[in-house]
């Protein structure tokens, strides 16, 4: 080597030794700023009944006769989706949960009798005799986040962001209450809930989830909806036959991250930290919480299912946490050295049970493995399988008593949808009204907007679905759809109701509700760039200014999982009503709004805002006791009949907010979304064409004369979180002319980079003229090779024959068991 070879050589090691010394001194700082104090926090204690001596001396018998094995297993949840009955005989793991997307036989609307079915299925499984000790049962777990969610029938409540605005901790009481008895119903006995996260942030896509941007909501709150949910626990003795055990999540400062981003970083102090994000645990820890949720997310750069000082010297030790700790959705393979088969540091820091949804097995293998090579501590075992064994024996598994399960009638029960419908009433917030409420229901009211007779988009995510996407009104037997309950009310006043999703009418009406909002969303699919309500769509605004031309008032409900920039909206109001997501009681709506004969209030508004409500799209995060704090409408904000106010003329200047990343919109509404563009190469060609709304499709023609392509790119985003999340490129098409030639559709992430898959039989198959949707995984394209962190084209049509093909829709969408890989 020549000395200049050399030199170089020496240079380049050295920046690479530098780099490293730098990479070590970055992961030290993080680890020094992500170490909690636990004198800095608040002193909880679950009560002595959890730890009754009764109940340990079981333990302690039960666990002697246990082998490494079993006590392993006991510390992994496995998705319903994702192991069989057969599997769990042999395994024997602790818990089976049911993912977003999971349901018995893949089946979203499986009856709640198949429900029954399935669990006592799993059920049976671990508790089939083998000999040496009792069997262990499994818990089986749900999210039911605002009801019983998961299944057809059940009560759907508002999201937790609307009874904030209620202030009523008796209310949450009673839905927790209600919750658990439509669980038991169906076999289900632990809830991933509740939620006592403080969303700071709006544009996060979970801050529905949330009651409040102040931790005084979630702190009166988490105490009532254990109770409601567990039950007050009593020495020596179970849960009640209607309760089932509870779970606050998502410990700590999810709602804290920067920028909103679901499972990011939150870059806040200690103090900060613990006074506004771990406020919802103590009152919940009193109160007998059974378990606690860890979340996906940092603290300054540490992930928490991997920190220590976190989750077993704060929780476990000044907070004073008796039950067990359970992870997140394969979160575990998120912590720094971990995979999801494998993270010995998730365990060392404390946590109890893994949640490894598809992991399980690989995970089962390796921390068996730990266990007996030392790496993991047998007392650190020990200690989780105790915690697991005394939140089973306290929840009465042991004993299998029960006497409500099998009882469908508590589904959707006419008490429970009175609590349901009062829930509504209670979280309503008067943001504008210019005299027009309450109606007279006397009079003729048109109801229109997309929202209006869709209890689904009432509903929102985590509704039968995990994206909430899908439902229709059939789904909810015992519900009522917002136009529903406003037909109701004024008919019974000798009044009259006319649905108009468009707003056209047949009859001049008194006044039109509009309803409308966002479209259903849950975790990472809802995170927005910016608050703006329909940026550069405003279909909504277009629709409640044409009412407004025609002479007509106009009420609008707007439905919404947070406060967002909506001044052009509220300035063509003469009423605005927050409405949130409230659920499937549509009629709790009408006994605000609607008045009696004389428009006089049968009952008033209730509701404050829980949150504040921007001036501009750009004003995220903006939160009560923010130095220059400037709302438009302030934390506690809330007219009513009984106290009017006045709403002048809003500025209609968004300010300078984000662009709309728009990483699931490909083309929608007719035309291509920023910052994605369609282009058309070789023997192809496109034109506008009308499919049940004005220049709402696009018609595309392959000539046959050579290869066409048609291609809709941008700069590159990273789907890799949709693509483990189970999502899809969804395509609304029709045929007009049968392919002659095979057609694949590519996925490109860069020049070099990308998939293909071929959808000949999927478009030959397809009846000429007919509507239809098709929705490709995109785990097909990973599968292929495809990097999914650096997608440029999520979508290129081509084939070198002759085919027609109109679209009015490309985007990303939820798997509901509806999805496929086109055959190879």
């Amino acid at each position: 080597m020549s000395a200049y070879g050399r030199l170089a050589a020496a240079s380049a090691l050295t920046l690479i030794l530098a780099a490293g010394l730098a990479s070590v001194a970055s992961a030290q700082t993080n680890a020094a700023a992500a170490t909690a104090h636990p004198e800095m926090w608040p002193k909880a204690a679950s009560p002595a009944a959890i730890t009754d001596a009764k109940t340990e001396a079981f333990i302690t018998k039960l666990m002697g006769q246990m082998t490494v094995e079993e006590k392993v297993a006991q510390t992994i949840q496995a998705d319903g989706a994702s192991i069989t009955p057969e599997e769990l005989k042999k395994y024997r793991l602790g818990s089976v949960l049911v993912g977003g997307n999971s349901a018995p036989d893949g089946n979203d609307r499986a009856t709640p009798q198949r429900w029954v079915e399935w669990i006592r299925a799993f059920r049976a499984a671990a508790l089939e005799p083998r000999g040496g000790h009792q069997e262990i049962p499994i818990m089986f777990g749900v999210d039911a986040v605002h009801g019983h969610n998961n299944v057809v029938g059940a009560t759907i409540f508002p999201h937790n962001i609307g009874l904030g605005a209620a202030r009523d901790p008796d209310l949450i009481r009673r839905i927790g209450e209600a919750t658990a008895e439509e669980m038991v119903a169906t076999g289900a006995d632990w809830t991933f809930g509740p939620t006592v996260a403080v969303p700071r942030d709006e544009r996060w896509g979970r801050a529905y989830e949330g009651y409040a941007e102040d931790p005084e909501v979630v702190k009166s709150y988490s105490g009532p909806m254990t109770l409601g949910l567990q039950g007050p626990l009593v020495a020596g003795k179970p849960l009640g036959a209607a309760h089932v055990a509870g779970s606050a999540k998502h410990f700590l400062a999810d709602g804290g991250t920067e920028g909103g981003k679901d499972q990011g970083d939150a870059q806040i102090s200690e103090a900060d930290l613990v006074r506004l994000h771990a406020a919802g645990y103590p009152p919940a820890i009193d109160a007998g919480i059974l378990s606690v949720m860890v979340s996906f997310s940092s603290w300054h750069g540490v992930k928490h299912t991997g920190n220590k000082s976190l989750v077993t010297d704060v929780l476990k030790g000044r907070l004073g946490f008796q039950g067990f700790v359970v992870g997140d959705w394969n979160a575990h393979g998120q912590v720094e050295g971990c995979t999801n088969t494998n993270c010995a540091q998730a365990y060392i820091a404390g946590m109890d049970m893994i949640m490894a949804p598809d992991s399980w097995k690989g995970l089962y293998d390796n921390t068996l493995a730990q266990v007996k090579a030392g790496q993991i501590p047998m007392a650190r075992i020990d200690d989780a399988v105790r915690r697991i064994l005394r939140v089973k024996v306290k929840s009465g598994l042991f004993e299998n008593k029960r006497p409500l399960e099998g009882k469908y009638e508590l589904l959707g029960s006419p008490a429970h949808r009175a609590v349901a419908r009062e829930a509504v009433r209670k979280s309503l917030v008067l943001l504008k009204n210019e005299g027009v409420l309450p109606l007279k229901s006397s009079a003729h009211v048109l109801v229109a907007g997309d929202g209006a007779d869709d209890i689904g988009k009432a509903a929102g995510g985590w509704t039968l679905t995990w994206q909430g996407t899908g439902n229709k009104n059939s789904d909810f037997p015992h519900g009522q759809s917002i136009y529903g309950g406003i037909a109701e009310a004024v008919k019974a006043g000798g009044g009259s109701a006319e649905l108009s999703t468009s707003g056209d009418f047949k009859t001049k009406p008194d006044v039109a509700i509009v309803v409308f909002g966002e479209n259903p969303y849950a975790e990472f699919q809802g995170d927005v760039a910016s608050n703006e309500y329909q940026p550069g769509d405003k279909t909504d605004l277009a629709l409640l200014r044409k009412l407004k031309a025609a002479g007509i008032p106009v009420v609008s409900v707007f439905l919404s999982g947070r406060p967002m920039w909506t001044n052009p909206e509220i300035n063509a109001s003469d009423a605005f009503v927050a409405a949130w997501l409230p659920g499937s009681e549509g009629g709790g709506v009408a006994d605000v709004l609607v008045g009696d004969g004389a428009g006089k209030p049968r009952n008033d508004f209730h509701g404050k805002l829980s949150f504040s409500w921007p001036k501009r799209a750009d004003q995220e995060p903006i939160n009560v006791g923010d130095a220059n704090y400037d709302p438009l409408f302030a934390y506690g904000y809330g007219l009513s009949y009984a106290k009017p106010g006045k709403v002048a003329a809003l500025s209609e200047n968004p300010g300078a907010a984000g662009a709309e990343a728009n990483v699931d919109r490909y083309f929608v509404a007719g035309r291509v979304p920023a910052p994605w563009a369609m282009n058309v190469a070789g023997a192809a060609s496109v034109k506008t064409v009308d499919a049940g709304a004005q220049e709402n499709a696009r018609e595309a023609t392959w000539s046959g004369e050579g290869i066409g392509t048609v291609t809709i790119a941008g700069p590159p985003v990273d789907l890799s979180r949709q693509t483990t999340g189970d999502m899809a490129i969804s395509i609304r098409y029709r045929v007009d002319a049968s392919p002659g030639k095979p057609v694949s559709l590519a996925l490109a992430c860069g020049e070099s980079c990308g998939a293909t898959v071929d959808v000949t039989s999927t478009l030959s198959g397809a009846k000429l003229g007919e509507w239809r949707t098709a929705k490709i995984k995109l785990s097909c394209f990973k599968a292929k090779g495809a990097d999914m962190t650096h997608v440029s084209s999520p979508f290129s049509l081509s084939t070198a024959g002759r085919m027609t093909l109109s679209f009015t829709e490309i985007r990303l969408a939820s798997n509901e068991g509806d999805a496929f890989c086109p055959p190879s």
